[in-house]
This record gives structure tokens, sequence and C-alpha cells, in this order.
């Protein structure tokens, strides 16, 4: 059993209230719990964190190292600013897959730039609230283990 963490960004607390037509209907809360049971399915302990603060995401990431096995993280708008986060996930080494509900490069120019995606093992976007379980199913393809 592999443990895959699931990291929200800023304004992920919104979803099913901001921009529908771009995020979904589907709240938060339903969206952690999809990705749970996912995460049983495939025989795999999945934690989930928000925060839309910069620095909590920071400390989340570093406290993650030599505990996960893999992460999965929506940077939200800090996709496109943060070094700060780059840098935290390049200091704990594990595993990481970008993702995005939207298709970002159907987008703004600004949100076409990531500043993580060079050094992740793949990004998944564009699917709406699939694309976290999209990437969990990646995920479980990159550390093992679990229920075949």
């Amino acid at each position: 059993m592999a443990k895959i963490t699931v990291i929200h960004g800023p304004n992920l607390n919104m979803l099913g209230k901001r921009e529908p037509d771009i995020y979904g209907a589907m709240d938060l809360s339903q969206l952690d719990d999809a990705i749970r049971r996912m995460g049983d399915q495939l025989g795999h302990l999945v934690e989930i964190f928000q925060s839309n603060h910069e620095g909590d995401l920071v400390d989340y990431i570093q406290g993650q190292g030599g505990k996960a096995d893999m992460i999965l993280i929506n940077p939200g708008a800090y996709t496109h600013t943060s070094v700060a986060i780059r840098d935290a996930l390049l200091a704990v080494g594990i595993p990481t897959i970008e993702v995005h509900m939207s298709n970002v490069h159907k987008r703004e120019e600004f949100r076409k730039i990531s500043y993580i995606s060079d050094i992740v093992v793949g990004t998944i976007g564009g699917f709406g609230a699939q694309s976290y379980l999209l990437a969990l199913a990646a995920a479980a393809g990159v550390v093992g283990g679990g229920r075949q």
C-alpha cells in the first residue's frame, strides 16, 4: 500500500460555486470523497490537503518528505507564479503529477505557463473532476502495489 498525497491549491475550496461552466458543479468535499473511494479501490492510502496560502502549501509539501510515495498537486493559480512550490517539490524529491480541472492551454496566455510541469512525472488536465481520478490511476501505476 502506497501513500498518495493529493494537494489542492487556492480557490479549489470554491468548487461548485466558482465558474461552474469551467470547473463543474461538484464541490470539494464530493471530489475528495471520490478521490478517497478510488484510492481505496486501488488499495492505496490517500491523504488530501487544501490551502489558499502559498506558505501553507510549501510547509505541507515539505512535511511529506519520507512519508508520501507520490504527490498529486493542483497548484491552482500558483501554477503560474510559485517558485516556492516548485522548490519544495524539488526538495522532497517525491514523484509528482500536476493536475488541472480545466485545459489550461485553451485559456488565457498566462495560464499556459507552469512553473512545475518540467519537474513532474506528467500533467493531466481538461477533464474536470475526472482529471484527479485519471491522475490517481496514473499515480497507482507509478508507485505499483495496491490491488491488481
